[in-house]
């Protein structure tokens, strides 16, 4: 009988790999990425291995090679662009938007920028310069160069023209307003779109300006989200002090960069060094990263578990304090990751400063004292019921009260004093803490129970 069974689908990403493999010529790859929607396109490329990704990249025009990589991540695309030619190369992030363009090869070390930078013509080489120069977290390192600027004196209808023609790219240009200038760069108005259709086509433009709300170059994230916030518009003009206008800012850049900073720390805290990893990287550069971290972390885990072993006698005498000691340290720990939390923010917003360390630790004191002594008290109280012993409960109650007390004024003042010496808190505040509240904890606990051995008796 014969078998009618049919073979499964192959996936998008093997069958592109298949004709990357097989030598198939652009057009052939390009058919075949053609039925894939946006999601499964990037899904297929991130299935690619790095090789397989550098391959399309190479193989499909500059452009279409562009429009892969405007959705992956500034330090993935570095990752890929920095092993090609550095022409090859320039003709793939030349179609980027600069604000992109400029994230792209702030990524990659100097050298490797520098000469896909000297391959690209001198506007372009000149504009990605100075936006390299500012910080990636401000407005100037944020801001696109993609703008309509017109002089004062011209009319309605030859800026409605201009726009119009049909030899102009709007793949990169953001056309919400349309920006008034004089001595073709310094600010002097703004005009919405929408007002500008409706006006009468021979009215001079410098008539119908408003004044422009502006933003600095070093305008912070928090500055630019408070902005925003209060401002219902698509983007803002950043000026010098000069009122020359540098670039745009919008919205939607913003809020892209707040998600990949709360991403990026996210995966710093839970270990993963250098805050950005795709599984699509290679394999041992993944390893590398996640084992910096492990390896520390099975140094302060043996910090802990050596307090553990020095009182081994005791806890052989009480077993029950076994159950403890994980609830110790893990309240503990709980308080403490809410100290760092604060702080986080604080320094973010600029509340905080390295300065502020002693204010912090006595605000975080009073408040781990009021949280220390009513978790202590329910947790004594509980242990008093469930095994009818006040000492226990004494003892298991008093060592999460003081351990709380001492996890939150950690927990507070550390990522203070790792910014006041250069370190990143996202890094280090995390197994800081837990070290601390471990091996603080199963002290107070187990050498509290030490002191009234004769009295646990169960």
């Amino acid at each position: 009988m014969e078998n009618t069974r049919e073979k499964p689908r192959r996936k998008p990403w093997q069958t592109i790999s298949s004709l990357l493999e097989d030598g198939a010529s652009a057009e052939q790859v390009e058919a075949a990425l053609e039925g894939l929607d946006h999601a499964e396109l990037l899904h297929t490329v991130f299935s690619l291995s790095p090789d397989d990704q550098r391959a399309l990249l190479s193989i499909l025009p500059a452009s279409r090679a562009t429009s892969l990589l405007e959705d992956l991540p500034d330090a993935h695309v570095a990752d890929l662009i920095e092993d090609m030619s550095p022409d090859a190369a320039a003709d793939i992030v030349e179609g980027l938007a600069s604000d992109h363009r400029a994230d792209v090869l702030g990524e990659l070390d100097d050298a490797d920028a520098d000469a896909i930078i000297a391959e690209l013509d001198d506007e372009d080489a000149s504009e990605v310069r100075e936006l390299i120069a500012f910080n990636p977290d401000q407005a100037g390192g944020l801001m696109m160069t993609e703008f309509a600027a017109y002089p004062m004196a011209s009319t309605v209808r030859s800026v409605v023209d201009d726009l119009m023609k049909e030899d102009r790219d709007y793949s990169l240009l953001t056309v919400h307003y349309i920006y008034v200038v004089v001595k073709k760069r310094k600010l002097e108005g703004v005009i919405r779109i929408r007002d500008l259709v409706f006006a009468d086509p021979d009215k001079k433009i410098g008539e119908l300006a408003r004044p422009a709300l502006t933003v600095a170059p070093d305008a912070t994230l928090d500055d630019l989200e408070y902005f925003f916030d209060e401002h219902d518009i698509a983007a803002v003009p950043v000026v010098d002090a000069q009122k020359l206008l540098l670039g745009i800012v919008r919205r939607r850049s913003l809020l892209e960069a707040l998600a990949e900073k709360a991403e990026s720390d996210h995966l710093k805290a839970a270990g993963i060094i250098g805050g950005d990893e795709l599984r699509s990287m290679p394999t041992l550069v993944r390893s590398r990263r996640r084992l910096s971290w492990l390896t520390i972390n099975i140094g302060l885990n043996l910090i802990a578990a050596s307090v553990i072993a020095a009182y081994e006698d005791t806890l052989t005498a009480v077993i029950t304090l076994a159950v403890f000691l994980p609830i110790v340290s893990d309240m503990s720990g709980c308080s403490g990751n809410q100290a760092v939390a604060v702080s986080m923010r604080e320094l973010t917003l600029g509340a905080a400063t390295p300065k502020d360390i002693f204010r912090v630790l006595r605000k975080e004191a009073v408040v781990g004292i009021i949280n220390g002594v009513a978790l202590g008290l329910l947790l004594g109280l509980v242990t008093w019921a469930w095994k009818g012993n006040a000492t226990l409960g004494l003892v298991a109650g008093g060592a999460l009260a003081a351990n709380t007390v001492i996890a939150v004024c950690i927990g507070g003042t550390v990522p203070l004093i790792l910014r006041k010496y250069k370190f990143d808190p996202a890094v280090a505040s995390g197994p800081l803490l837990t070290t601390v509240t471990d091996v603080c904890g199963f002290f107070l606990l187990l050498s509290l129970a030490s002191q009234v051995l004769p009295a646990l008796a169960l």
